[in-house]
């Protein structure tokens, strides 16, 4: 008979039996209700890709090729309308309340069709996530509904996470970087707010949101100890746009470059700053490192969507072509070698895809949306009308007190394992998802031949798109970095992660 002691001394090696079983827990932990919610999510996408995204994505890239700074505003208008822009926020915000997870299906789905134009819609979301993991509750409540209240008008509320800069890319998605990175983009208190200076380059519908969420730094000189997060508005005085990034691919959601000069940034529209950080159980710049990573690790997570949809597009118009072109007499369908390519397609479709669901499985238990997917509060929030959330929610959301128990209880309790947990999960979906989209379109390149290059085709524009997955939120080779550092070397001490060479 085998002692508890020993139990726990096998379940403690590496893997982790937690590490390793993600999915298998949530299954009894997690609503099933999101079930039903996920299928709704696939079915809207699969209707908005064949009415809006399919007649309109060639004809966008080729707008695009000619005039390289178009905005395509109609399309996001069209988005707004069906309500895009709110579906995953939460209803005590005044967002529709549909579970997070499912917005990684509807990334699968509508990236398989446009990875531009579903970057378009989905990369508001990043904002939501970033304003999310500050748990500045009032703060949340007051951008969310001003989204929702752009849709009921007709006049889009987007948001935006600005993060890159000129001289930091990578550097500022991880702590123990951040200080060697030539960050410039700085915030000086000043009497009622901030003042901030730099710019910020490389964001996503920048030149389309209204509202952006501005990671800047204190003290140039240490800023992995000084990170402040700003809600900054379109026309805001010191703010204004530069360039839109001429791109190969992804080119229907505009990279934008955003320039401050001594832009006022009041005290109520600080989402997080070092007073609050300096208050939580792991420190400043550990809390600084835990908020980044409950951001990434979910952001990745759709980021592996967008790689898995690029997969699936890219086989899809592989086995179209392959249904239709014959090769010396018969359908190229029915030649072996095709069918074990395109078998091997179809893998790596699967693959990219239970990356991101095992992914969100360990955010729905350990990471950002563990509270909201809770059975009591989803249930809640689910069937409560509308009308009372509207009246009463904004109340107890402007308490202190509410945001300073939010924060208890996704900073403080969260637990370092879960935290590693969360974050190595993140970045291994990225990297693999990435890389599986990458390695279809080249597999779809070399069934279709010349035909691939036609850009009537799709392949070429699919790879053209898939390529810039491996490179932003975090590129492929920092994650694997992260996934070491996160799942395998925090039982070895003697390992070092990030350090100089």
């Amino acid at each position: 008979m085998i002692s508890r002691s020993e139990i726990k001394s096998y379940l403690s090696k590496e893997p982790l039996f937690d590490d390793m079983t993600c999915s298998l827990k949530a299954t009894t932990r997690q609503p099933a209700a999101m079930i039903k919610e996920t299928r709704k999510i696939i079915e809207l996408a699969r209707r908005f890709n064949k009415e809006v995204i399919e007649p309109y994505a060639l004809e966008l890239d080729r707008t695009m090729q000619k005039d390289p700074d178009y905005l395509p505003w109609e399309f996001v208008k069209k988005a707004n309308e069906w309500g895009f822009f709110t579906l995953w926020i939460p209803k005590i915000f005044g967002g529709h309340g549909y579970n997070i997870p499912s917005l990684s299906y509807f990334m699968e789905e509508t990236g398989s069709a446009c990875l531009g134009l579903s970057n378009l819609i989905c990369v508001h979301y990043l904002a939501v996530s970033t304003i999310f993991a500050s748990w500045n509750l009032s703060l949340i409540s007051k951008l969310c509904r001003l989204v929702a209240q752009g849709e009921k008008t007709g006049v889009p509320c987007l948001l935006s996470t600005a993060i890159t800069e000129p001289g930091a890319g990578t550097d500022v998605e991880e702590v123990e970087l951040v200080d060697r990175g030539k960050v410039a983009c700085s915030a000086t208190k000043v009497e009622g707010g901030y003042l901030i200076n730099g710019s910020k380059v490389f964001i996503s519908s920048g030149h389309v949101s209204q509202w952006h969420m501005v990671i800047c730094y204190t003290d140039l000189k240490k800023p992995s100890e000084n990170m402040i997060i700003l809600a900054v508005e379109t026309g805001s005085k010191g703010f204004s746009f530069g360039r839109v990034e001429h791109k190969m691919g992804v080119k229907g959601c505009p990279a934008s470059e955003l320039i401050f000069d001594n832009c006022f940034v009041p005290d109520d529209l600080v989402l997080l700053s070092r007073d609050h950080t300096g208050k939580q159980k792991r420190g400043v710049k550990e809390t600084c490192g835990q908020i980044l990573d409950y951001v990434l690790a979910s952001s990745r997570a759709g980021v592996s969507a967008w790689g898995a949809g690029a997969a699936r597009g890219a086989y899809e118009t592989a086995l179209d072509f392959a249904l239709t072109t014959e090769v010396n007499g018969k359908t190229l369908a029915n030649h072996e070698w095709a069918q074990s390519m395109l078998a091997e397609m179809y893998k790596n479709v699967c693959i990219a895809r239970l990356t991101y669901i095992e992914t969100n499985y360990a955010n729905g238990m350990y990471g950002l949306f563990k509270t909201i997917q809770m059975k009591p509060l989803f249930y809640y929030f689910k069937y409560m009308p509308m009308i009372l959330l509207d009246k009463f929610a904004p109340m107890i959301l402007n308490l202190a007190s509410t945001t300073w128990l939010f924060r208890k209880i996704q900073l403080d309790w969260q637990s370092d394992p879960e935290f590693h947990r969360t974050a190595g999960w993140g970045s291994l979906a990225k990297f693999t998802g990435t890389d599986m989209g990458m390695k279809n379109c080249q597999m779809a390149l070399e069934i279709m031949g010349q035909s691939g290059l036609r850009q009537d085709r799709r392949a070429e524009k699919i790879l053209r798109d898939s390529k810039l997955l491996q490179i932003f939120e975090g590129t492929n080779q920092l994650n694997r970095l992260n996934l070491f550092k996160c799942l395998v070397a925090k039982n070895n001490p003697m390992i070092k992660v990030f350090e100089k060479e």
